[in-house]
């Protein structure tokens, strides 16, 4: 059984980007792989307890980013203790706002922005515990019903 997951994200300049993620989320370069003509095969950060794999495009091989697909639906979340701290930071650093932030039904300070190489970035901070049945409750009449029953 897996013990941990990790990201691995495909970006158009992935020196630019790590130095990116090191000034929001305070990644910090454990080691990367050169290839010639300045072009990287992944530079390895950790984000506080978590490793990212950051690699370059190779089109060629169908290797692309969320900018060449004009998009991405996943998003990788940062817990943190301190939300409004990173989302700062990510907004000042030329992130766009996907979901502002603010407290939510299920008991985080949560909100998304899309980093300037076109990844979606969650940040959670827990506020509070909710029994599971009022974040059921609350999700179904956010999104306009009545909860369906669980299986």
């Amino acid at each position: 059984m897996p013990s941990t997951i990790s990201a691995h994200i495909v970006v158009r300049d992935p020196e630019r980007a790590v130095g990116w993620y090191a000034e929001v989320f305070g990644a910090e370069e454990r080691s990367r792989i050169p290839l010639p003509a300045g072009r990287v095969m992944t530079i390895e950060v950790a984000i506080g307890e978590s490793t990212v794999m950051v690699a370059d495009e190779f089109p060629d091989a169908g290797i692309v980013s969320p900018l060449t697909l004009g998009g991405t639906y996943a998003a990788l979340v940062v817990a943190t203790d301190d939300a409004d701290a990173i989302w700062n930071r990510a907004i000042e650093a030329g992130a766009e706002v996907f979901h502002p932030i603010g407290d939510t039904f299920w008991g985080e300070r949560f909100g998304q922005f899309i980093d300037p190489f076109g990844h979606r970035w969650g940040v959670a901070q827990h506020l509070r515990d909710v029994p599971h049945d009022e974040i059921v409750a609350a999700a179904a009449e956010a999104f306009g019903g009545a909860p369906s029953p669980e299986p």
